[in-house]
């Protein structure tokens, strides 16, 4: 059986949309797009499509990833054409390639968030900020399945920036201000989201934002301890698909 990856963004509207409902609108896509994906023995068979990493409810993402196991070889890149041509507008696909061996979750180690806060003041940005990174601990209660749970939002977060310019650049409401915080955090357990984070900045500085926040992954994947940069987690299957032969740059810099 031969496995494919595939690296999808959720974009505009389909952002509020459950990982159920996205799971839902990707079996009917493979099925419409003629793609001849497994299915599990049993009772009940369903198709061989996993996913890794799947963002929140209410997030956009530019890097989502799943895996689709299909019973006849097939062109990752006639895939990608007719997977996306087959999904709803905001389920675009990006990429895909033929699986490696490895498991690809175990490659999904950190992630990039942008977070853009209408409203906000950029000086407090900055204070909050600063409050946070400085701080050993910065415990914040989120309600999960089991209830509410207390945990370290701090120990997570690899960096946290409010870069230059984004207050200016980024409104989208003539004469309002929209800082953007940029921050690349460690997949952990409980995970660290970015609305935990803001509320950590909370809770060290006192800082809310006006209104909710635009939350968007700009990336996820292995992160090289030397360099700070984020690669892309595909590489290795390109590389192994071509016989050990290095892929396209696949870093991402998160500095």
């Amino acid at each position: 059986m031969q496995r494919l990856r595939v690296r999808y963004a959720k974009r505009g509207r389909l952002r509020f949309t459950s990982h159920r409902d996205i799971s839902r609108a990707v079996e009917r896509a493979v099925r419409r797009a003629g793609i001849p994906v497994a299915y599990s023995a049993g009772f009940s068979p369903h198709p061989k499509i996993s996913y890794a990493g799947a963002a929140p409810t209410g997030v956009a993402s530019e890097a989502e990833y799943l895996e689709i196991g299909v019973t006849t070889p097939c062109d990752p890149q006639q895939v990608r054409t007719d997977l996306d041509g087959s999904l709803p507008p905001g389920l675009d696909v990006l990429d895909v390639v033929e699986a490696g061996p490895g498991a690809l979750a175990d490659r999904l180690e950190v992630s990039e968030w942008e977070v853009r806060l209408p409203g906000a003041d950029r000086e407090l940005a900055e204070v909050a900020v600063e409050k946070f990174l400085a701080a050993g601990t910065v415990e914040v209660e989120r309600l999960m399945k089991k209830g509410p749970r207390r945990f370290d939002a701090r120990e997570a977060v690899l960096r946290l920036t409010v870069p230059e310019g984004t207050d200016r650049t980024a409104a989208q409401v003539p004469g309002q201000s929209c800082v953007i915080l940029r921050m690349v955090v460690r997949h952990m357990t409980p995970a660290v989201r970015p609305d935990d984070v803001l509320t950590g900045l909370r809770l060290v500085a006192d800082f809310a934002p006006p209104v909710p926040p635009e939350v968007t992954r700009l990336a996820q994947g292995p992160l090289d301890a030397s360099t700070g940069a984020l690669a892309d987690p595909l590489d290795l299957d390109r590389e192994t698909t071509r016989g050990g032969e290095a892929g396209p740059a696949g870093e991402h810099n998160v500095g």
